[in-house]
């Protein structure tokens, strides 16, 4: 299943939030910059061991569901700091970035913070924040998108209406 920038602006919907234009680092007077291209490097780099094997144009997908999420500065904050706890640990392990790291390291670096089987927390430990900025927000762009839904069975996601047509045939059509 391809995932399309579509699918990204359809899952923004879901969720309420608008598109956003994000480029460089952003950053308010008086306070720090964040670097919108390393973070969006780190969630496609984390995508691709989250998402299922099935699953293609994650890095489009989560570059364009980021566009929307990202214009928040709290939430960007947020993700920053989860980005940092991640390489932090890739640092230590691998002697390299989160994103730098083949698919199989960077799963051992989600385990190594415990974001597997950690609660989400956008104020908790490390692990919580990880799960709560980097795999929560992964899997509520795919499963809030059209086709992510269909992997579970959703074929008509919040927010995605799917037309008449959907309603008119059978569950296996």
């Amino acid at each position: 299943m391809e995932l399309t920038r579509r699918d990204a602006v359809a899952a923004l919907a879901a969720l309420g939030v608008g598109g956003g234009t994000l480029s460089g680092c952003v950053a308010p007077p008086g306070s720090e910059p964040i670097d919108i291209e390393r973070l969006r490097e780190t969630l496609v780099a984390a995508a691709e061991v989250v998402y299922p094997s099935e699953v293609s144009g994650t890095a489009t997908f989560v570059e364009a569901f980021l566009e929307g999420r990202l214009t928040d500065r709290d939430h960007a904050v947020g993700v920053a700091a989860a980005v940092a706890a991640l390489d932090d640990n890739a640092a230590v392990w691998y002697d390299d970035r989160f994103a730098a790291l083949p698919a199989a390291d960077r799963e051992q670096v989600l385990r190594n913070v415990g974001a597997d089987d950690a609660d989400e927390d956008p104020e908790g430990t490390t692990a919580e924040r990880v799960r709560y900025y980097v795999v929560n927000e992964l899997l509520l762009a795919l499963y809030a998108s059209p086709t992510g839904g269909e992997l579970v069975g959703l074929e008509n996601p919040q927010g995605y209406a799917g037309g008449i047509t959907t309603y008119q045939r059978g569950p296996d059509a």
